[in-house]
């Protein structure tokens, strides 16, 4: 257990329902400016690459090529890309075609995100439904139990590549409320927090913000957001 551990925590790059506002794109994967968005983040963040001591990613695809090109020096460090730990739970909130990420089958058979150690990606993750539902309670429970990964890793810098809605909720504080941090997440962000002290033994173990490091991108709206707007009228 690493409880006072640095979390680099890091959104994907621009994908391709970020510049459609199309929901139906399955397991949305990055634009060729995400990719250059990602490629971008060894020059803007060289010491974390060269501290991180663990490289977690959810494993949708546009975050599995946000890992793979923004933490590219650091995987190599670290002793390559099937040493990067894929964390389901980190997967994206909404049960939409662009936030269900593809079957450990799919992505093997795809050289690209063959490189990865898919073990951990079990028939039902995708499935939407219990643990993996996109009910408010089962989100919650979802994002506390990546805070309780985390905390429990014995390194002592983790990267954690995710989702911006996914990372509202990690990120959630009793001082800002109920429910998810009502910060927007810009493609390709980075943002390192830490435990907070006066919780990092409890059960929601919440963290609490050390730094901006970095923000290769714009901003792109998550599904929820444009959810929002559109009730609004706004789009």
């Amino acid at each position: 257990m690493a409880p006072n551990s640095r979390l680099i925590l890091t959104r994907h790059a621009q994908a391709e329902h970020n510049v459609d506002l199309d929901y139906s794109i399955h397991d949305a994967p990055l634009t060729p400016l995400g990719k250059k968005q990602a490629a971008s983040l060894p020059q803007l963040i060289p010491d974390l690459q060269q501290e991180a001591d663990l490289i977690v990613s959810s494993p949708l695809k546009r975050t599995l090529q946000t890992t793979y090109l923004g933490y590219a020096p650091a995987i190599e460090r670290l002793g390559g890309p099937k040493n990067v730990v894929l964390l389901p739970q980190a997967q994206e909130c909404n049960a939409l075609p662009c936030d269900t990420g593809s079957s450990r089958a799919t992505l093997e058979a795809d050289p690209e995100f063959a490189v990865f150690d898919l073990a951990p990606l079990t028939p039902d993750w995708t499935s939407k439904t219990g643990f993996w539902a996109a009910s408010a309670e089962a989100l919650a429970n979802r994002a506390r139990e990546v805070r309780r990964f985390l905390r429990d890793r014995p390194e002592r810098t983790v990267v954690l590549v995710a989702h911006g809605d996914i990372l509202r909720l990690i990120t959630t504080h009793p001082t800002t409320g109920p429910g998810p941090s009502p910060y927007p997440w810009k493609n390709a962000e980075v943002r390192v927090f830490e435990f907070d002290p006066r919780y990092v033994d409890s059960e929601d173990c919440f963290l609490f913000q050390r730094e901006e490091a970095a923000a290769a991108g714009g901003y792109g709206p998550t599904s929820t957001e444009l959810e929002i707007e559109q009730a609004a009228g706004r789009l």
